[in-house]
Formats: C-alpha cells, sequence, structure tokens
C-alpha cells in the first residue's frame, strides 16, 4: 500500500539533484558553461555515434541522460557518514561499493550513494561520491589530534535536517507537506561558505600535510567539490572546452576511446581558486571545487574487470601520466597499446563474459543491451582529485583497504556493485520498438 501522503523517493531525488544544481550552478558560473558544453556535445553525438545510443534509447538508458548527474562530497567523521546515509536513504540512495584511494596517496576512502535499481536508476539516477578522511593518515600527532578537535566541534546537520530525518524514519518518507522544507534543509548542507574554522596559520599547517586534509577539516561544512554531466562523446567534450573558457585536465581519466565504451571515463576543468575568511580574522582563498565530465560505458563482470584492471595497470607502468600534461600523448598511446587485447565487439565481450547485457528479443533476433555502468573507478577518481588539489597533493601512504572501518563508520555494509548487475543482467528488459 502506497501512502499518498508521502513523496516519491524518486522524485524527492530529482528535486533534490535540480537544488543542488542550481546552487552549484549560482556558485561556480563556469559548471554553467560546463552543462552548455555537454549539451551541445550530447546533441552532435546522438549522430556520430548511432550504434551505441541505439542501444541505449532502447535500454531507455538515453532519457535520463540530459538530467544525469553525480556530485562529489568529503566528510570528516564516522557520525557524519552514518548521518549522511540515513539522509540519503530517504531518497532512496544507498551505499555501493568500496573505494581505497590511499592506493594513490589520497587520506580517504569512499562509497557511493545511488539508487540500487533499474528502475529507480532510470526515474533519476543522482549518485554521491562520498569519502571519508582518514586522521590516522597524518604522521605528526599534534596535528592529528587538532585536525580531531576541530572535526568534534563542528555540526554539518542543523537541527532542522536532523529533525525532518528522524520524523521521516518514523513515518516511512518524506510527507508531501514536508518536502520544501526537506531539500531546502538539506540542500543547505552541501552550501559553499566562504569562512573557515581555523586560523590561517593552522590551515596552512593542514595544507601542508594534504591539501584535502584542510578542505575537509578547515569548513564549516562538506562543500560540494564537484558536480558531473554526462557525456556520450568526452573526447569532443574534452576538445571543446577551452571555446567554452573552460582549463581542461591534462587527460582524461579511465580507458581509452572505444567503439563499445567501458565503465567510466571522465575529465576536468581546473579547481577555482575561491576567497576565505579565516578564523582569526585573516583572508585568505582555498581551491577545491571543480567541474566534471564523465562518459558512461557497459558495466564489467569480475573477470572483465579484472582484463581492465591488468590493462591499466600496464599503460599506467609504462607511462605514468603527469599532472602537467607533458606526457599526455605518450600515456594515451601506452594506454591504447594496453587495451588492444580488451575486445571492442559487443558480441565478443558477451560471448567472453567480460561485461554484463541484458538480451531482448526484437523482430526475431536477439538484441544485445548494454548494462551501464553506475559506479566509479578509484584510480580515476584519485587522477581527478590529484589533477584538482595540486601536483604535490599525495601523502607517503602505504596502500590500506579497510573496508570493514569504513562500514563500522557508515553503520551498514556497502552494496556489491557486481551483484546487483548480475541481478539486472538477469531480469528481462521491457520491449521496446
Amino acid at each position: 500500500i502506497i501512502d499518498m501522503g508521502l513523496m516519491n523517493p524518486a522524485s524527492l531525488r530529482a528535486r533534490f539533484s535540480a537544488a543542488l544544481s542550481a546552487m552549484y550552478r549560482a556558485e561556480v558560473p563556469a559548471y554553467g558553461q560546463l552543462i552548455d558544453l555537454v549539451a551541445d556535445t550530447n546533441i552532435q553525438a546522438a549522430t556520430t555515434q548511432a550504434d551505441f545510443t541505439a542501444r541505449l534509447k532502447a535500454a531507455d538508458g538515453l532519457s535520463r541522460l540530459s538530467e544525469e548527474r553525480h556530485g562529489a562530497i568529503r566528510l570528516g567523521t564516522a557520525a557524519e557518514l552514518a548521518m549522511m546515509r540515513r539522509l540519503f536513504a530517504l531518497m532512496d540512495m544507498h551505499p555501493v561499493g568500496y573505494y581505497d584511494l590511499s592506493v594513490a596517496g589520497i587520506p580517504v576512502h569512499s562509497t557511493a550513494f545511488r539508487p540500487l535499481h533499474a528502475a529507480a536508476l532510470a526515474q533519476n539516477p543522482f549518485r554521491v561520491f562520498t569519502s571519508l578522511l582518514r586522521l590516522d593518515f597524518i604522521a605528526d600527532q599534534d596535528q592529528r589530534q587538532a585536525a580531531e578537535a576541530v572535526l568534534a566541534k563542528r555540526q554539518i546537520f542543523s537541527p532542522e535536517i536532523e529533525t525532518l530525518i528522524i520524523q521521516a524514519e518514523a513515518e516511512g518518507g518524506v510527507p508531501d507537506r514536508q518536502a520544501d522544507a526537506f531539500i531546502d534543509a538539506a540542500t543547505a548542507i552541501f552550501r559553499w561558505q566562504g569562512r573557515a574554522l581555523v586560523s590561517a596559520e593552522d590551515y596552512e599547517a593542514f595544507h601542508a600535510a594534504h591539501r584535502l586534509i584542510a578542505d575537509v577539516v578547515s569548513f564549516p561544512g562538506p562543500h560540494i567539490n564537484h558536480l558531473t554531466p554526462r557525456t556520450l562523446d568526452i573526447d569532443a567534450a574534452q576538445s571543446q572546452m577551452q571555446a567554452y573558457g573552460l582549463a581542461p585536465k591534462a587527460i582524461i581519466e579511465g580507458p581509452p576511446r572505444r567503439n563499445c565504451p567501458l565503465l567510466l571515463r571522465q575529465t576536468s576543468f581546473k579547481a577555482l581558486e575561491e576567497p576565505v575568511q579565516f578564523a582569526d580574522g585573516k583572508a585568505g582563498a582555498h581551491t577545491a571545487r571543480f567541474g566534471e565530465i564523465e562518459q558512461r560505458g557497459v558495466a564489467l563482470t569480475p573477470s572483465g574487470r579484472a582484463l581492465y584492471d591488468q590493462s591499466l595497470a600496464r599503460a599506467r607502468a609504462d607511462v605514468t601520466p603527469a599532472a602537467d600534461g607533458r606526457n599526455a600523448d605518450q600515456y594515451r598511446q601506452a594506454l591504447d597499446a594496453a587495451f588492444a587485447a580488451f575486445p571492442d565487439d559487443w558480441d565478443a565481450l558477451e560471448e567472453q563474459n567480460l561485461a554484463y547485457f541484458q538480451r531482448r528479443q526484437h523482430q526475431g533476433k536477439t538484441q544485445l543491451l548494454p548494462i551501464i555502468y553506475e559506479d566509479f573507478l578509484p584510480v580515476s577518481a584519485a587522477g581527478i582529485f590529484q589533477s584538482n588539489l595540486g601536483d604535490d597533493a599525495s601523502m607517503d601512504i602505504t596502500e590500506n583497504a579497510n573496508q570493514k572501518a569504513f562500514e563500522t563508520a557508515l553503520g551498514a555494509a556497502v552494496h556489491d556493485p557486481f551483484q546487483l548487475y548480475q541481478a539486472q543482467a538477469e531480469t528481462e528488459p521491457e520491449s521496446g520498438p
């Protein structure tokens, strides 16, 4: 029985995504230019990538494209992460996957809050890549304790949103009568506030340890650090960035350009410098927020993902991409060579059990519909982080995944993305044209 007095979670999610997008566009005008660029690129790509576009349309993956976004935030404490999980759950967004960014010297581990099932994703696929700072990576004990003290005092959730979350959990959802207040209060959590909780001196000390530590610890809330529209042709978008007044990063993260797109490719424009008022009254600046574009391809099976990881590792062993782009051409060549053994044909990908598909009978023939990858890639995420935090933004960290500690902080287990894709592959798609 559906309670007509409760807001549909997909509608709530769509309104929340739209509110965040409007807020971020006002705060970061270049984000608006990015949206315009992607819209123009997608119109052109719909004709130049006819096969993939047709398959997307058949799988109902094209209709959601123009409104598709993902956001990214960084949290400082287990309590913040646990409450964030409760907030997102009311919009039918749940933690999927565990990402250890210590592999690239980034002191966070992460998950993605997103809808779990194809129908909910088709209604609105908004997702938020959510990172938790790992203070145990701060070597200096005094500095680590100082960061803990700042985070222990801050409250990123207003009393109003906490009350609304508790009431909604008790009622089984957000009531229609409270939807406006819920969206307003939830959006405010992620607003940029040009003031710091720490002195200029403390900010510089955190910044020296790692720019991301300064970004998380120094401010009153987890300001959105990027929102990402989805394109059908990221290479075209990358080449057009400068024409739209945007400075692109040197390389596109992820796999190379292919006829049959795999997983996720990402690029971004460089982070903006924004004015900050420090707690001691001094004025300064902070650089963290940027714009990103993504192109999504087919989700890979465990064996496909293993081949992808091996191919990417081979390319990076041959050429490590420099943040300033001086070896970008060499890296692209190494990437193409490393992925040469990866089939670039839908039938071959399916026959070799490398990717997930739905099968649909259409005019007496079996049609393969690629299942779109809804998640993220740790190496790509780290590459985006580093390009926007600065060339020196890495710590001397020994790879140290700790999913158990993350899930303890989260207050729940993360969902296994492979299981979600497998379940989708076993579901009959709706009949199409």
